[in-house]
């Protein structure tokens, strides 16, 4: 099969919200995101909702549970950090479902060193916080790991989020 007749991971990804049923997606803008984000802004049964923080997210997927939607928020692995107390407490103490899919920063081929100590921390926070983790590393897994995260999420197994690998986004370039 050749690139012309593969989808791009990013498309199975929107493939796979569509299949969820996500209706709403909260971001903050991120390039490793684009083009995702491009798809959700065309497609008129999705509200895609530009944030300020990270943490605005947590308070509309929420929001979108209690009436009556799906959503998904979309950060960058920096960004998590805005954001750990809502999820930490929020998710917990309400019993709702989010979904979060977080494109990598600080791991393979990062120049920017601002960006290696959450991209270093972010699993093992999310981790003990309960949030379940699924990683893509491979774009061909893309339709079936967020549809996997996204089920086990929606179907009241708590917080899930995808980890978007920095090699599936590319390196940005770090200029002093």
């Amino acid at each position: 099969m050749n690139s012309q007749s593969t989808p791009a991971w990013p498309d199975e990804l929107f493939r796979a919200l569509r299949a969820l049923d996500v209706r709403q997606i909260a971001y903050v803008p991120d390039a490793g995101h684009k083009q995702l984000l491009n798809q959700a802004l065309a497609e008129p049964s999705i509200e895609a909702i530009a944030l300020t923080t990270e943490q605005e997210g947590v308070a509309l997927a929420a929001g979108a549970w209690l009436g009556g939607q799906r959503a998904a928020v979309l950060m960058q692995s920096s960004g998590l950090g805005n954001c750990v107390n809502a999820i930490a407490s929020i998710t917990r103490a309400c019993q709702f479902p989010l979904l979060m899919l977080i494109t990598m920063r600080g791991e393979w081929g990062e120049g920017n060193p601002w960006q290696v100590p959450m991209g270093t921390a972010l699993a093992p926070v999310l981790d003990t916080m309960g949030v379940h983790l699924n990683r893509l590393e491979d774009p061909g897994a893309a339709y079936a790991t967020l549809h996997a995260a996204g089920t086990q999420c929606f179907a009241g197994g708590g917080p899930a989020a995808l980890l978007i690998s920095q090699r599936l986004i590319g390196a940005k370039a770090f200029v002093e």
